[in-house]
């Protein structure tokens, strides 16, 4: 024991308190845990699993759940909108070439992004960039942004429409758009402005390509009747 605590009144009582919780402190260290009892199956009386009747509702009515009727659409109605869905196609469309060409699971399909010409029976042509295409069967229609005296102009089109006569991919997007709806081509910074230059530059591959193939047809044409009257003139002197 401390002798300095001797000289004063409580020193010693203190003394004999901190020597108390420092043997308290070493025996709770000192102690094992002990282990878990498992727990039994049936529960125990104290904590029943099943409230009193007296906390549930009292004269509640009772009332019969009925199993579902069978739908009449698989047994005599069927849904009539799929088969006149496909008989507006073949009306409409009857080669099958529109309705590829906006086909999500072709690699070939126009996609958001590309710049479509859309070819009508009243006007001229109109091209833009493809912002969204909304697909509703033969309401399908496209989105077009494009540019008439340095205005910003949208034009929507239906592609299963008998006014439209074609629809052109002049220029394909590299990569692929990471949104359904461009709307963002609004804005100056994303805005592509005019196309006609891409739509002029897609004109002239067209028409040389095409100009090739007519040079090729006739000279096999002149060919072929060259070869006929050789023929015919050999026919004639073996006759």
């Amino acid at each position: 024991m401390n002798a300095t605590s001797l000289l004063r009144p409580m020193g010693c009582l203190k003394t004999a308190l901190r020597q108390t919780r420092h043997q308290r402190l070493l025996a709770r260290s000192m102690a094992t845990a002990a282990a878990p009892e498992p727990p039994s199956s049936t529960p125990s009386p104290a904590t029943p699993s099943v409230k009193p009747s007296y906390y549930g509702p009292r004269n509640k009515p009772t009332f019969a759940v009925y199993p579902p009727l069978p739908s009449i659409r698989q047994t005599t109605h069927k849904n009539p909108l799929p088969s006149l869905d496909a008989a507006q196609r073949t009306t409409l469309d009857p080669t099958g070439a529109r309705t590829r060409l906006f086909d999500p699971a072709r690699p070939d399909a126009a996609k958001v992004g590309d710049v479509l010409m859309v070819t009508t029976k009243s006007g001229e042509p109109f091209s833009g960039v493809c912002m969204s295409i909304r697909r509703r069967g033969v309401d399908t229609g496209i989105l077009l942004r494009g540019q008439l005296m340095k205005v910003g102009v949208e034009m929507w089109y239906k592609i299963y429409s008998p006014t439209v006569i074609g629809i052109d991919i002049v220029w394909r997007r590299p990569k692929r758009a990471r949104r359904a709806r461009l709307t963002y081509l609004r804005k100056p910074k994303h805005d592509m402005g005019n196309v006609d230059h891409l739509v002029f530059a897609w004109k002239k591959e067209r028409y040389g390509t095409r100009s090739k193939g007519r040079a090729g047809a006739d000279d096999q044409v002149t060919t072929t009747n060259t070869f006929n009257n050789n023929v015919s003139w050999v026919g004639h002197v073996e006759a």
